[in-house]
């Protein structure tokens, strides 16, 4: 869980001082916000290879390894003489950064009994709840007071943190079953899985769209400062924590199918909220905390729903999964942007909106033919 934090705040970092960056690189606000699209777009490529080239090795070593790469990366970030050296640091780092959360979700399947899976994945991803909750928060605060250079640098230290915690900790031996291209074919006839990752695609970009500008965004509709856009990251990560809880609790009562369908309704509620509220700080702040109930735990759930589905693919699909997420970040930054450039900030929320709904509706009617 400590990993997935380390991993998603170092994936979400940009979205939390996207103006100091702007300052203090000479770049636009697009241009610093491409460091989340061009990252996502290297993560949505390097979670599925990753999990063939790294799928005989040892997941002890090659978790710890991973963190002490996006530790040491996030080091060298803090020295980027300039924007183009971090893009590249960034491109590097997160190649490697791909492997974490696919296969920290693959080594829960190896390390607890079936039937405790489903709260287990959860409280795992708890960790990118966390992410947003603290992490983000914690970057924006550190880079608004003392600089987005001492931003890294604490991601690098707690990332140390993380990986000398993980080797103290995780067991050795833990190996999945190698992948091989008769794997991917197996995972390309199943129309369940393909449904499902399609889902977790719609879901992402919906929200990204919004999310990335967050704080460029809330100044510009509502004159909101450091502050208040650090108060709204906070709830948005705070009640995503609260919304895996209540997920890990229920699901293996209520199914992974009925826990999905009602957190992506919370998304969609949350995000038409900010949307017809724009202009409104409070209206659109509490519309955030609805939204955020459940974009961690439908997360979550898509998880178990891959997991559940075959077991027998899990290593590939979790981290198939993983990589359309990141094909989602990218189509959502990169049509925000888009339309933050061209002055259109009402619209990144009717655009977040129809895609929410048209991944609600994929929840009801395209994967409602199981109920786990």
């Amino acid at each position: 869980m400590l990993g997935n934090f380390v991993t998603g705040t170092a994936v979400l970092a940009p979205a939390g001082m996207l103006g100091e960056l702007s300052q203090g690189l000479g770049v636009s606000i697009r241009d610093a916000g491409l460091l989340i699209t061009f990252g996502a777009v290297v993560l949505c490529i390097g979670s599925p290879l990753s999990a063939w080239l790294t799928s005989r090795i040892d997941r002890r070593l090659l978790l710890t390894t991973t963190l002490l790469v996006l530790a040491l990366g996030n080091l060298a970030s803090a020295l980027a003489p300039n924007y183009a050296v971090l893009l590249a640091l960034r491109i590097a780092m997160l190649a490697v950064g791909a492997l974490y959360t696919p296969q920290a979700a693959g080594a829960v399947a190896l390390l607890v009994a079936p039937e405790k899976r489903g709260g287990t994945m959860a409280y795992v991803f708890l960790g990118w709840s966390l992410a947003v909750a603290l992490g983000v928060p914690m970057v924006a605060f550190v880079a608004g007071h003392f600089g987005w250079r001492e931003a890294y640098g604490l991601l690098g230290a707690i990332g140390l943190m993380s990986f000398v915690l993980l080797w103290a900790r995780l067991p050795g031996g833990l190996r999945a079953t190698p992948v091989d291209l008769s794997t991917w074919a197996a995972v390309g006839r199943n129309r369940r899985v393909l449904k499902l990752l399609g889902v977790s695609s719609l879901q992402t970009s919906g929200q990204f769209v919004v999310f990335t500008y967050f704080g460029p965004l809330l100044t510009g509709l509502t004159g909101a400062g450091p502050a208040e856009i650090g108060l709204v990251f906070a709830l948005y990560g705070v009640f995503g924590f609260v919304g895996s809880v209540i997920a890990s609790r229920i699901v293996d009562g209520w199914g992974s199918y009925n826990t999905s369908a009602l957190f992506t309704a919370f998304m969609l509620a949350g995000i038409a909220g900010w949307t017809f509220g724009a202009g409104h700080f409070a209206v659109m702040a509490a519309s955030v905390a609805i939204w955020g109930l459940g974009f961690a735990a439908a997360n979550s759930m898509q998880q178990v729903r891959l997991l559940t589905a075959d077991p027998a693919l899990a290593g590939v699909t979790v981290s198939l999964n993983t990589s359309v997420l990141y094909v989602g970040q990218a189509i959502g930054s990169a049509i925000g942007g888009a339309l933050f450039a061209a002055g259109l900030m009402h619209v990144n929320g009717y655009v977040s909106t129809a895609v929410m709904t048209c991944a609600l509706l994929a929840v009801l009617f395209a994967t409602r033919e199981t109920n786990r």
